[in-house]
């Protein structure tokens, strides 16, 4: 069940402010740095709570973190996920990546960094090396959510999106979205007009809905969680708070 959650609350990390942020002199971005909240429901029930952060380091990378807190009857997680990016034009390329856990099951910490020059990735906790086709636009567990908005940004129009993944476990997956419509949300945040986005399985027995509001620069701002036809979970913006002053 907890498992479930997560796999729900880790896609709700799409998030920024509008078009005008340039953090270095020869770097500009479309996105601001933002702290939002999402609020967790299981059967319309509040469950936890999720925050996504995005701060620019001044250099032209930028740390892009995630916490959750959850509690489902006795039992608490509490998550954490930072991805250190480097920006080339609209193209994101993840350099260093961390997981940690804690709470349900037993506690787990990862730890990756990546070198796009050499098409490697190292596991810091073994020292093992992966060789990886970073030409791909390769992305970690967590970036290619800011991938996915900045293309949506750029390119409104698009119906369909498509990211390798490396795993954990050093394997890339390839995260496919497709476009579902379009429709009016009353959230915590407020009324707002959204695109749809789906993503199923290939057996088709999990599928995840994802809404994007373009009058928030195509922040996401829902999500919908199913398991054989049955709903698990969804998460909706409560609070966003634009350029929060540096070390909030």
């Amino acid at each position: 069940m907890i498992r479930t959650l997560y796999a729900l609350v880790s896609l709700l990390f799409l998030t920024s402010t509008p078009a005008q942020a340039t953090p270095s002199n020869t770097t500009t971005f479309v996105v601001n740095p933002f702290i939002a909240q999402y609020s967790v429901l299981r059967k319309s029930d509040p469950v936890g709570t999720a925050t996504r952060q995005l701060d620019w380091l001044g250099d032209g990378t930028a740390k892009y973190s995630y916490h959750t807190a959850l509690k489902i009857f006795f039992m608490s997680d509490k998550r954490s996920e930072t991805s250190i990016i480097a920006l080339d034009g609209n193209k994101i390329t993840p350099k260093h990546y961390t997981y940690s856990r804690e709470g349900t099951g037993r506690d787990k910490h990862y730890e990756w960094r990546y070198d796009a020059s050499k098409n490697s990735a190292t596991n810091v906790k073994t020292a093992e090396q992966t060789s990886v086709d970073f030409s791909r636009n390769i992305q970690d567990s967590l970036s290619y959510h800011l991938q996915n908005r900045v293309d949506l940004i750029n390119n409104p129009q698009q119906k369909s999106f498509s990211y390798p993944v490396i795993k954990n476990s050093g394997t890339v997956k390839d995260y496919k979205y497709e476009y579902d419509g379009e429709e009016k949300l009353s959230l915590p945040y407020g009324e707002l007009h959204a695109l749809r986005f789906k993503r199923e399985t290939s057996n088709k027995k999990r599928v995840t809905y994802v809404w994007f509001a373009p009058e928030l620069n195509y922040l996401l701002v829902k999500i919908r969680k199913i398991k054989s036809g049955k709903e698990q979970f969804q998460a909706q913006l409560s609070q966003l708070q634009n350029n929060p002053p540096q070390g909030q």
